[in-house]
C-alpha cells in the first residue's frame, strides 16, 4: 500500500476526511485574507520598498503556516488519543498495534501538515507577483495591485471549492467568499486608510 492510499485508508478510519477540508478551507482563507490585509497596508501607507514588502508578508506566511503546524499538531493528537482510549476500552483491548493505532499516530501529522500548509501555500502564490516583480519580470499590473487580484483570485476559488462540498451554486459561493474579502479590505481602507 502506498503511502497516499495509507493515509486515504487511516483518515477514513478516522473519520477526519471532513475535518482536513475544513482545515484546508479555513487555514487557506485566513492566509488569503491575512495576505490581502497586509497589502492593502502597504499600499495605504505608501510603502514602495518591495524588500521590506515581501520579508514582512513571507514572515506572516510563515508564521501562519507554522501556527496552523503546532496548533493542529496538539489539538488532533489530543483528540486521536481520546478517540483510541475510548475504543480500547468499549472492546478491552490495547489497539496499538492496529490500524486505528496507526491513525491515532498519523492523523494529526496529516491534518497538521494540511493545517500548516494551507495558509502557507496560499500566501506564498498571493507573494508571487511581487517575487516576479523584484526579478525583473514585466506585470500587467503593478506588483501590489496584481497581488491584490492573485488574492481574489484565490478566495472566490476557496469558495468554489466549499460550494462543490455543499452540493450549492459554486458561483455564488464564489461570490461570498469574495464578498468577504471586499468588506475586509473595505475596512481596512476605513480603519487604516485615515
Amino acid at each position: 500500500m502506498s503511502i497516499l492510499q495509507q493515509a486515504k485508508f487511516l483518515l477514513r478510519i478516522s473519520d477526519t476526511n471532513d475535518i482536513v477540508r475544513r482545515y484546508f478551507v479555513v487555514n487557506g482563507f485566513d492566509g488569503a485574507l491575512t495576505m490581502l490585509g497586509m497589502i492593502i497596508g502597504f499600499m495605504i501607507s505608501a510603502t514602495s520598498d518591495m524588500k521590506i514588502i515581501i520579508n514582512a508578508c513571507l514572515s506572516a506566511a510563515i508564521a501562519l503556516g507554522m501556527s496552523g503546524l503546532s496548533s493542529a499538531y496538539v489539538s488532533e493528537l489530543a483528540e486521536r488519543k481520546r478517540s483510541l482510549a475510548k475504543l480500547e476500552n468499549a472492546m478491552i483491548a490495547d489497539l496499538g498495534a492496529t490500524a486505528y493505532g496507526d491513525a491515532a499516530r498519523w492523523v494529526p501529522i496529516w491534518v497538521a501538515l494540511v493545517n500548516g500548509l494551507a495558509p502557507l501555500i496560499i500566501s506564498l502564490l498571493i507573494l508571487l507577483p511581487l517575487w516576479l516583480t523584484s526579478a525583473g519580470l514585466p506585470l500587467p499590473l503593478p506588483p501590489l495591485q496584481a497581488a491584490i487580484v492573485v488574492a481574489s483570485v484565490l478566495i472566490f476559488l476557496l469558495g468554489v471549492f466549499l460550494g462543490q462540498i455543499a452540493g450549492i451554486s459554486w458561483w455564488r459561493s464564489g461570490m461570498q467568499t469574495l464578498l468577504v474579502a471586499i468588506a475586509t479590505a473595505g475596512l481596512i481602507y476605513l480603519f487604516a486608510g485615515t
